[in-house]
């Protein structure tokens, strides 16, 4: 179908849905390197207003990728609740944008909703959207998940306690963790990028955390951010995996890149099912996502990454996972150029995620070689925050010595606690009162000078 709008004088032509939903994303260097992005802030304008006369009833007439050629599109269209879309199936984008920013647009209603939008939905609205947009209506949104601990309760914010070392020292994993637990870190999970992903390797860094979690009796859960495949090969083995992990993208293209499919996801899924080890619940999967990953891969299609990346939580929201963290800022200045682009995204992705029904966190992170700084992080972090997301990072410095970016810090998650009166995980916050790690006095959170004596033993066992 052809879109066609006039404005300032100047008759535009967007040739297919593709095109237009491209046209309007707000700007970015990824979808510049496409040579897909509108050509000025004119273009880009006009096709936003052309995108929000758009009737979502058009997005499951158009398929922006083929039914025939993508599982992620057959995905999306095979799982699309109808009558959960009856309310709103004669709306626009722009109607749809107007009722998610009215009262009438409950967490309950919104809730309901979740299986009657397709990602390529709420990409669209999100291209019409504010960022005070994104923020008001993401903190209606609620997803709440379990495994040994609650995520995504009202007034929670979780964090992922990140111990990486390059050479997945012991010692100094050890270190890094006990200094997370210290400042209330590790609700989320316990995860370790392992620096040498072999079999032998990935068992006993598993085991390290299965040790730490169970000799001090945290109500966390860990994972090693493995290969899929090589996860269900340490489960067969019996190895004590709590959360399952793979990276997605959201073509088929892109996960093949990725070395996955639709039906390794299910037998990875199936396998941490069968370990049984979650105690409150059993959401077993962790994903990673980022805008760009499959333009890096040319495996795009066309589309805008923001929609590509939308598509992925898809692929996320199937295996009803634990967490899904969006690493906004980490493929580099060639998808996501500065400081405000970061930030954008980031405010995008969460909205997303969570009017699709996923537990989405944020990896408030950049490279050291794009336009953006620490300021830029804790503006995001603090509107992330604001907008009632699951889960940050917390890294020792702000600094993953492995990885080479600079992310949220232990530090970071302190202060945006403290700021907006947020508390850990439930369970976790009951469990750091316990061992004398934080105390609870008259609604604020305050952290000991010195450690426990018996955390200790942790780096000398």
């Amino acid at each position: 179908m052809i879109y066609r709008i006039d404005v300032a004088h100047q008759h535009y032509v967007f040739s297919d849905l593709k095109t237009l939903m491209a046209k309007a994303t707000p700007e970015r260097s990824g979808d510049q390197l496409a040579g897909i992005a509108a050509q000025n802030a004119t273009e880009r304008v006009a096709a936003q207003m052309c995108l929000a006369d758009v009737p979502l009833k058009q997005f499951l007439n158009e398929a922006l990728i083929p039914y025939e050629q993508d599982e992620v599109t057959r995905l999306i269209m095979d799982e699309h609740e109808a009558e959960a879309f009856y309310p709103i199936s004669h709306f626009t984008v722009g109607d749809l944008r107007n009722w998610l920013l009215s009262a009438d647009a409950t967490t309950e209603k919104l809730t309901a909703l979740q299986m009657s939008l397709t990602p390529e939905m709420v990409a669209a609205v999100s291209k019409i959207m504010r960022n005070q947009d994104l923020i008001l209506v993401a903190k209606k949104c609620r997803v709440i998940t379990q495994f040994r601990n609650t995520i995504g309760l009202e007034g929670h914010l979780s964090t992922r306690l990140q111990p990486n070392h390059p050479t997945d020292d012991v010692l100094g994993i050890s270190a890094s963790i006990l200094d997370g637990l210290m400042y209330g870190n590790g609700d989320a999970v316990i995860g370790i990028n392992p620096a040498t992903d072999n079999l032998q390797n990935l068992s006993e860094l598993l085991k390290l955390l299965d040790y730490i979690i169970q000799e001090y009796d945290i109500p966390t859960q860990s994972c090693v951010l493995t290969h899929v495949s090589s996860g269900i090969q340490l489960a067969n083995k019996n190895v004590p995996i709590d959360l399952m992990f793979q990276s997605i993208a959201g073509t088929e293209q892109a996960n093949s890149a990725f070395g996955i499919n639709l039906a390794l996801l299910q037998e990875g899924y199936e396998a941490a099912l069968s370990l049984k080890r979650g105690t409150v619940g059993q959401n077993v999967m962790y994903f990673e996502t980022g805008q760009g990953s499959a333009l890096s891969s040319q495996t795009h299609h066309g589309v805008d990454q923001q929609t590509i990346e939308a598509r992925a939580y898809a692929v996320a929201r199937k295996y009803k996972p634990f967490l899904v963290n969006t690493v906004v800022g980490f493929i580099g200045p060639e998808y996501l150029y500065n400081g405000k682009q970061i930030i954008r995204a980031g405010l995008e992705d969460h909205f997303c995620g969570k009017l699709l029904g996923v537990p989405m966190g944020c990896d408030i992170c950049y490279t050291n070689h794009a336009d953006a700084d620490q300021d830029d992080m804790d503006i995001l972090l603090t509107l992330l925050a604001n907008a009632g997301i699951n889960f940050i990072m917390g890294i020792p410095g702000s600094d993953d010595v492995m990885l080479n970016y600079q992310t949220t810090s232990f530090h970071d998650a302190l202060y945006i606690r403290q700021l907006l009166g947020l508390a850990p995980a439930p369970e976790f916050t009951n469990w750091l009162e316990q061992q004398g790690i934080l105390k609870q006095q008259s609604s604020r959170l305050e952290w000991p000078q010195h450690m426990p004596e018996r955390f200790s033993r942790l780096l000398m066992s």
